[in-house]
């Protein structure tokens, strides 16, 4: 398929900028692939597609506040450094995109608050640098400092500077391992509430960690999809969380991916019928006419035009009928992005 097929007039007031006060209450689209039947609900009613023994698969990677500011040189111009993966931890060595890139070269160094610095030792893209943190303290309070002056890096999409709330905002119930530089947003409307109300009906979860890069959110350059090449992602997914699904497979339950980054994961994982578990790197890209194996029901937001997000819905729900959800929801006013809305494709 090509990208200007998931192309839509999206109007910027759907954008969310903001999560909701109860997260919960977000407005719920519930489509049904077989009846190609649409519901309008509210997140919290998603209770009711579950029953027992029914599986969740979470992602429980966390986001890491990734944005940090800076000068370069002493007394240079303001520079801002995008984290985007940690190389070495013994040597503070870091991938990274730098704005403006024009200005920051190999040899420069950058130096932020608290007297942190930083060196530039290689250019990798346009934007792209090697940076080594000259800090000589321990590793876990290079790390804390890491999580004070940084910022959280919500989308661009968002259009607003990331505030202090979004360290809070921007992560979820799972969120335990730092890795993203991308929200797993799917999973942000569930509350403890919600979820102590699934486990009493006696649905199951498990998590798998998928350490989600910008890639998801990056514009895709390339018309023909199948020329698109995601950037990779480390992931993780445990014996105990393979065979948590595994049981769900033999027993025809529900098996619902909460996200396109557990969706991603599950195929990555899968072996003929069933899921292995897995250690290490994954740049799979989903998109119409793939055939998803693994999960039965997915869980996503409503998410914004030609995207690797939408475009793995699309091959999850049915090209046709997921482009008229997005028709409908945009005619409908739902909220869009990482703050807005969800849906459940089942």
């Amino acid at each position: 398929m090509r990208l200007s097929q998931f192309d839509f007039n999206l109007p910027d007031e759907l954008i969310a900028k903001y999560p909701l006060k109860n997260r919960d209450e977000a407005r719920l689209m519930v489509v049904h692939k077989d009846t190609q039947e649409i519901e309008h609900k509210l997140f919290k009613d998603i209770i009711d597609y579950f029953d027992e023994d029914d599986l969740l698969v979470f992602n429980n990677s966390k986001v890491f506040p990734a944005i940090l500011k800076g000068y370069k040189d002493k007394n240079g111009s303001e520079i801002e450094v995008f984290l985007l993966r940690e190389l070495n931890p013994e040597e503070y060595l870091w991938d990274a995109l730098v704005a403006p890139a024009r200005k920051i070269r190999m040899g420069n160094k950058l130096y932020f608050d608290k007297g942190l610095v930083a060196e530039v030792i290689d250019n990798t893209t346009s934007r792209g640098r090697t940076i080594r943190f000259l800090y000589e303290g321990t590793y876990q309070n290079f790390k804390k400092m890491l999580n004070k002056l940084g910022k959280m890096p919500i989308p661009h999409f968002i259009n607003r500077e990331a505030e202090d709330k979004d360290k809070e905002n921007y992560n979820h119930p799972f969120a335990k391992y730092e890795g993203s530089v991308v929200s797993p947003t799917a999973v942000l409307h569930f509350t403890d509430l919600l979820l102590k109300k699934l486990e009493i009906k006696g649905v199951k979860f498990t998590e798998i960690t998928l350490h989600a890069g910008i890639g998801n959110i990056s514009n895709i350059q390339v018309e023909d999809l199948s020329k698109h090449r995601m950037t990779s992602e480390p992931l993780i997914i445990t014996e105990e969380a393979a065979n948590t699904i595994n049981e769900a497979i033999k027993n025809k339950k529900r098996i619902c991916a909460v996200g396109t980054t557990v969706l991603k994961a599950l195929e990555t994982a899968l072996t003929t019928k069933y899921i292995d578990p897995y250690e290490g790197w994954t740049n799979k890209f989903i998109f119409p006419p793939y055939e998803v194996k693994t999960a039965n029901a997915l869980i996503v937001n409503l998410h914004l035009p030609k995207t690797p997000m939408i475009i793995a819905t699309a091959a999850f729900g049915g090209y046709r009928l997921i482009m008229k959800a997005y028709e409908i929801a945009v005619k409908e006013k739902y909220r869009f992005g990482t703050f807005g809305d969800a849906m459940l494709i089942i």
